[in-house]
């Protein structure tokens, strides 16, 4: 029990920490992730809340992967795991909203400044994915989604991934046209977050989140190897 409640407290600390990458991107005006360009943009030209759009996408999103595991293709325990989804995105919302009140108070007086909190963000972000992913207890609606679509249609996850994150970009970027007749919430931030937040987190992975610093971190806390996804 001691250690469900660690991997999963673990895994919360990421959304956290993910949510607050997403707001400091957001804050830096400079675009936003793929992830949540179309929920910036609905944000942006509607009465919504970041964290209220990135909910109400999230149920879009659970919908959808609850259509692509029909007719046998899901198992029991894929339903489960896309159930999961709806209570994390809750929270997940949440923390955007609730850290975009300290975030958005950051001043921006220029745009090297600017430039700054968007590669802070892309930092922020990557911890807290690294965080989400090394328990594996849960797996929020954009893996989800590309995962059942890659176990469907037998496709590369990788592949997928960047084709289903360029997707939403341009869906992004379609609504902004017809909803706001300019492009609103996508520029080179967007760009950049793409490009260095997967660099990031394999780097912060290989060379933070080791077994050797793990295993100091057991000696200190007595956590588990495996809470952290590495074997003894």
């Amino acid at each position: 029990m001691k250690q469900t409640v660690i991997r999963y407290a673990c895994f919360i600390a990421g959304l956290l920490l993910l949510g607050i990458g997403v707001d400091m991107i957001v804050t830096s005006a400079l675009g936003t992730t793929p992830i949540s360009s179309v929920n910036y943009v609905l944000s942006l030209n509607l009465p919504l809340t970041l964290g209220t759009a990135t909910f109400v996408f999230n149920l879009v999103i659970i919908a959808l992967q609850f259509w692509l595991i029909r007719g046998g293709v899901g198992t029991k325990k894929d339903r489960i795991e896309i159930l999961l989804q709806i209570p994390f995105s809750v929270l997940f919302s949440l923390f955007i909203d609730l850290n975009m009140l300290w975030v958005s108070k950051i001043p921006t007086p220029n745009y090297g400044v600017q430039v700054a909190l968007l590669l802070g963000g892309c930092i922020v972000q990557a911890t807290g994915v690294v965080l989400e992913l090394k328990p594996n207890v849960a797996i929020m609606s954009a893996e989800g989604m590309v995962k059942y679509l890659c176990k469907r249609y037998h496709l590369n996850f990788g592949k997928t991934k960047i084709k289903f994150d360029v997707t939403l970009v341009v869906t992004a970027v379609i609504l902004s046209l017809i909803m706001a007749r300019k492009i609103d919430g996508v520029r080179e931030g967007t760009l950049v977050a793409a490009l260095l937040t997967g660099v990031l987190v394999n780097w912060i992975a290989a060379h933070i989140a080791t077994r050797r610093n793990v295993r100091r971190i057991k000696k200190i806390y007595h956590y588990p190897l495996h809470f952290f996804g590495l074997k003894k």
